[in-house]
């Protein structure tokens, strides 16, 4: 219940001493992120992305409101438990950005690294000495005149003996916690960098991907272009046919485009119907060749809404190319590429432009 504020903060002086020197700023991170651990750990929540966006927001001081809420309802019969959280978390309660949420991974990533290696550490020694407080059992218990010292020595040994064992076995099961805890810590950064619809990469994950894919090609002179897509006219598809059936076209593209792509070729949903991609080795016009032949297999299908056996009509998309290193950097590669696709749009939708350099 240390996230409660109800531990002695690590550091605090002793009666009748002073505190040790250490650096406070480093000491708040650590006692941070180890409420947050503790939060999770106690209340036997997913270490997933909105729920350390809810813990950082309640325990940083960043939102006193919500950390009223938390400690009243953990001092409740109800407690706290998951579906609460999930509630709390659909209200409009401040919530930090990603990039906040970026350090508060990393810091509770540290803490954890921390905790397994002192425990595994202590757990080592405690074994250790346990393993020669036995010994001394065994010597004490095969002397032949005991006697009554030697016999009250043997039973103090032989409780000392089960105390580390237990010890050792206590340190073993937290180890386990936070190699657990751990496991789940990536796969909340995992989870961060996918869309939850089509199981693409989402904006995060290809600003990660594009940012790494510029400094290795322009290392090697290596042409770089990008690429923004939109689904034509999908406004009318929710109109008529509703969200679901805008959800599995939406799908259908994400499919249609993730087949071209490899090693050297990256697709993500950049938000709504849009989608970004990156040609690693490609130039503009070899890119745009790439993406019309997606393009043109798209518009010769014939999607039909399967809930309602309606087709959809001729489902196509528009985009824009550009070449990476013919700008300044990125974002404004990024920009050029986003014009050229409105370029397309304003000359009729259904096709591939490639941005002028700048």
């Amino acid at each position: 219940m240390g996230w409660l504020g109800l531990r002695q903060s690590r550091g605090a002086p002793s009666e009748g001493g002073h505190a040790p020197p250490f650096d406070l700023v480093r000491q708040a991170r650590y006692e941070l992120a180890a409420s947050i651990t503790s939060f999770l750990v106690d209340n036997d929540l997913d270490v997933s992305p909105a729920n350390l966006l809810l813990a950082h927001s309640a325990f940083s001081g960043r939102n006193p409101r919500l950390a009223r809420q938390v400690i009243a309802q953990a001092q409740s019969a109800a407690g706290i438990n998951q579906n609460w959280l999930d509630e709390l978390g659909e209200q409009d309660i401040g919530l930090p950005d990603r990039a906040d949420l970026d350090r508060l991974m990393t810091r509770l990533e540290t803490n954890l690294e921390s905790f397994h290696a002192n425990t595994k550490e202590a757990r080592t020694v405690t074994s250790d000495y346990g393993t020669e407080l036995e010994q001394h059992v065994i010597d004490l218990e095969q002397l032949q005149k005991t006697g009554r010292i030697v016999s009250n020595l043997a039973d103090l040994a032989k409780v000392m003996l089960d105390r580390t064992r237990k010890a050792e076995d206590d340190m073993r099961k937290s180890e386990d916690e936070a190699k657990a805890l751990r496991r789940s810590l990536e796969r909340a950064k995992r989870d961060a960098e996918v869309d939850y619809l089509t199981g693409l990469p989402n904006r995060r994950a290809f600003e990660n991907l594009l940012d790494r894919h510029h400094k290795e090609a322009r290392a090697v002179c290596e042409p770089l272009s990008v690429a923004f897509c939109d689904i034509d006219e999908f406004k009318k598809v929710n109109d008529i046919h509703g969200h679901d059936a805008g959800d599995r076209v939406i799908k259908a593209i994400a499919d249609t485009l993730a087949r071209i792509s490899n090693d050297h070729c990256h697709v993500a949903r950049h938000g709504g119907e849009e989608f970004v991609m990156l040609f690693r080795g490609l130039t503009p016009s070899q890119a745009a060749e790439k993406l019309d032949d997606a393009r043109e297999a798209l518009a010769d299908r014939r999607l039909i809404n399967r809930k309602t056996d309606e087709p959809f009509g001729q489902i196509t998309f528009s985009g824009g190319v550009a070449d990476v290193f013919g700008y300044g950097d990125t974002r404004a590669a990024l920009k050029a590429a986003d014009a050229a696709l409105y370029e397309a749009k304003a000359g009729g939708r259904n096709r591939i432009e490639i941005a002028d350099p700048a």
